[in-house]
């Protein structure tokens, strides 16, 4: 780490801006520990890239993924969190206060509540990225609805696939899953249900070339991984579930984690470094909801306040 010269000293600091990171920051700010939180590259995290989210408390007409997100923000901001619009880059948590380096100039934390989140995997081919929004989506508890009676296709084997699968044909008039291979990650109950489904098919041991449209998804180009045959499939909309990646590649050899990289904490969001806590996405591989990731973070913020209060009735 740099020099700790002109280093910001913050109580409570808070990496990542989505429900997860301004929820603890309210908590943290109503018990007047100023938390500052650097927002990461996307501010209100991966809840700011859905279109309308209808399945948080509160909001029976839906919110805009963004609007929530600033809501968030300015709930946090009114009882006193500081907002910087900058990344962390570097951590040193061998000795508290934490040295943390980011664009915004070099802080010491008293604590630090990691809520970084997880990336949804991409396929990583032509057509994905400019879709996205427009038919292509990383979440169908989020988008389903807009669905309703259109034909969907599901990229993906795992249990997150079939889950959401099953789940989007309370909508799609059908949903058929692409799956690289002929056999399924996903559990033996999970496959029964969806083969059963009148509404679900399959299509095996093929993989999505493209994603073709211009506003919105029309077809997507197939190729069998078997025979090289290619063919296309006209479709309404396109769920991609082949994982998530959890964005925490800078604490790894620092904070424990499972082999996929979500950082390991018990009930009260603690890691194995005193005064290191971690929340929603980043530490949450069953969930992945904007409420469970808001509930997290106040937990977090909570188990901050009580840390720092254990601490300074330690020193006095």
């Amino acid at each position: 780490m740099s020099s700790n010269e002109n280093a910001k000293a913050v109580r409570v600091l808070i990496l990542g801006s989505g429900p997860t990171g301004y929820s603890a920051a309210l908590y943290a700010a109503r018990a007047e520990l100023q938390p500052v939180v650097l927002t990461g590259l996307q501010l209100g995290g991966q809840a700011a890239l859905t279109y309308t989210i209808e399945n948080y408390p509160g909001f029976p007409e839906g919110v805009g993924g963004v609007q929530l997100g600033e809501l968030f923000q300015k709930h946090a901001e009114h009882f006193g969190a500081i907002t910087e619009f900058a990344s962390a880059n570097k951590v040193d948590l061998s000795s508290r206060p934490f040295k943390v380096e980011a664009d915004s100039g070099n802080y010491l934390a008293d604590t630090l509540i990691v809520g970084t989140g997880a990336s949804p995997n991409h396929l990583e081919i032509p057509g994905e990225e400019e879709l996205t929004g427009r038919g292509v989506s990383y979440c169908a508890t989020c988008d389903g609805w807009f669905f309703k009676d259109k034909k969907v296709v599901i990229v993906g084997g795992g249990d997150s696939a079939l889950e959401e699968g099953l789940f989007i044909t309370r909508y799609a008039s059908s949903v058929t899953i692409i799956h690289r291979r002929e056999e399924f990650r996903a559990s033996a109950i999970l496959q029964d249900r969806a083969r059963q489904h009148p509404k679900v098919n399959f299509i095996l041991d093929t993989i999505v070339t493209e994603i073709v449209g211009s506003d919105k998804v029309k077809t997507l180009k197939l190729k069998n991984v078997k025979t090289n045959d290619e063919t296309a499939l006209e479709t309404d909309g396109v769920f991609i579930f082949i994982g998530h990646t959890p964005n925490t590649q800078m604490f790894a050899g620092q904070l424990d984690m499972d082999d996929l990289g979500y950082i390991k904490v018990n009930d009260k969001m603690e890691t194995n470094v005193p005064g290191v806590f971690a929340a929603g996405e980043a530490a949450d591989p069953h969930f992945r909801q904007v409420v469970t990731s808001a509930g997290m973070g106040a937990a977090a913020a909570i188990q901050a306040t009580r840390f720092l209060e254990a601490a300074e009735s330690k020193s006095s």
